[in-house]
Parts: structure tokens; sequence; C-alpha cells
């Protein structure tokens, strides 16, 4: 007996693996039956390395992917340059770029700004005359700011207003120079500006206001043409008119009161004339009534 004593057969053995065999295929039958078509296969054994190896790339990969992403642009090129001089060699000089031909906006403007722009200077139009015209749209041309530095060589420098000067109130209410805050003693100048513009001379007539200093600086070699306010004079010809408009008023009311005078004066006279008068002719009727009776008129009949 199997089990019993110690002692075994062959047969016993081939019998038990039978039966193992047999319920093995029974199960992998029943898994077959019971297995959803969605459902993935069981691993029962352990994974080969080629699969390891697969996912772990995946997952590598998505951890890579999502520090990329998070990364700006100057870090992530930083990092591609570092990983090919870590992989192929050469260094890090090469990958640097020459900044001689950098511009920025600044320098743009100073290449193509203009102080004056014509019709003709707006035909072929580029990016970067665009820019200098929309800066110089920006800029109030009504008064100028002046560098007189050089005026004894007779040479001077002008430029429009920015913004902050209109609000401060600098080249109207206080000197023009850009070296000067004065405020009081200010004086208008109008200016023919020539300049030399991209190789073409041109000419413009400016405005500025200048105290009496740098206005000394400013006619040093020959004077320039002094602007005055057009609300002074305009005022000064409204009191001019003004006053010659009282003076006729009071010579009219003066004419009127002296002939308002005479014309009561001769009322007067002449009332007084009619009551002397009337006053007479009522004496003389009194008088003819009291000296005797009053004379019958004999009426005349028709024949």
């Amino acid at each position: 007996m199997h089990g019993h004593g110690g002692y075994d057969s062959d047969f016993s053995d081939d019998e038990h693996c039978g039966e193992s065999s047999k319920r093995k295929k029974r199960t992998v039958e029943d898994d077959l039956l019971l297995k959803k078509p969605f459902q993935k296969e069981k691993h029962g054994k352990v994974a080969h390395k080629q699969v390891a190896a697969e996912l772990l790339d995946r997952e590598e990969a998505r951890n890579r992917r999502f520090h990329l992403i998070a990364m700006d642009a100057y870090q992530r090129h930083t990092k591609f340059v570092n990983d090919y001089i870590l992989y192929y060699g050469g260094k890090r000089e090469d990958f640097r770029r020459s900044g001689e031909n950098d511009k920025t906006d600044m320098d743009v403007i100073r290449e193509n700004h203009r102080f004056l722009w014509n019709e003709e200077d707006e035909m072929d139009m580029n990016w970067e005359k665009r820019l200098a015209k929309k800066y110089y749209d920006k800029l109030f041309k009504e008064y100028c700011i002046a560098d007189l530095s050089r005026y004894k060589e007779n040479k001077f420098g002008f430029r429009w207003r920015v913004e902050k000067e209109v609000i401060s109130g600098k080249g109207q209410f206080f000197c023009g120079n850009k070296c000067c805050d004065k405020k009081e003693g200010l004086k208008s100048w109008e200016v023919n500006f020539g300049y030399v513009e991209h190789g073409e001379k041109r000419n413009a007539l400016v405005k500025l206001r200048l105290c009496q200093e740098c206005s000394f600086k400013l006619n040093f070699y020959h004077r320039r043409k002094e602007v005055k306010s057009k609300k002074r004079k305009n005022k000064a010809k409204k009191d001019c008119e003004e006053s010659s408009h009282k003076k006729s008023r009071l010579s009219s009311m003066e004419e009127t009161s002296k002939k308002k005078d005479k014309g009561h004066s001769s009322s007067k006279k002449s009332e007084n004339s009619l009551n002397q008068n009337s006053d007479e002719e009522e004496g003389t009727s009194e008088s003819e009534l009291w000296k005797g009776p009053v004379p019958e008129t004999d009426e005349k009949s028709q024949p």
C-alpha cells in the first residue's frame, strides 16, 4: 500500500502525475470559458527582462517629458546644449552666439528717426521705419528742447518734447534749454532750423521758450525773430477799441446832455413868453370891461 511501510511503486507516481495534469487542463479550460473579451492575460511567471526594460523606458520618458514641459525655453536650450556636450564632446564657447549685430528698439529708432516726416519718407515703409514713425507720432511738436552747449560755434541741437516734459512744463513754463530750469523772464523765439538728415539738407521752423541768459546764447551771432502771443495783441486791440468806444460814448452823452439843456431852456423861455402874453391879454380885457358898456353890433340881414 502507498504510504505504509515506506514502500512505493513506479506506477503510483505515474498515476499521480496524470491526475495533476488533468486538473491543470480543467482549470485552463475553465479559465478560457470564464475569460472576458476585455480582460488582460495573467502573468503567472516572472516577466522577461525585455518587458521590464520597455516598462522602465516608458516611465523614464514620461518623467523626462514632464520635466521638459515644466522648463522655460532658455532652461530647455541649456539642457540640450549640456547633453550634446556630454554625449558628443566639444566646448561650450562654440555654442555662444555673437551679439555684434544685436539691436534694441531704441537702436532701431535712432537709425531711422526723422525730425519731420514727409510723404516721400512714408513711401517705402519697412518694420524699422514703421517703429520710428510710431515713436514720432507720440512726440509733442509745439515747442522744442534745445542744446545750446556749442552756441559759440553757431551750432544748435533741437528735439521735440516727450510726454513727461509736457506734464512737468519743461520747454513752455520752464526754460527750453536742456541744462536750464529757470522760470522767470521767458521769451518765445522762432528759429529757422537747418540740419542734415540721412544725407539730405532740410529746414524746419521751430519755436522755443528761453530765459534771458539762454536767449542771449541763441542770439549770439544774429538776432532771431521774437514771437509775441496773439492773446496779448488781441487784448491790446480790445483795450484800445474799448477805450475809443468809451470816449465816443462819453462825447455822445455830453452832446445829448447839452442839446437837452438847450431844449429845456428854449421851452422854458417859450412858456414864459406865452404866460406873459396871456397875462397881458387878460389884463387888457378886464380893463376894457370896466370902462363902459359893451358896444352893440348891428347884424345886417341879407337881402
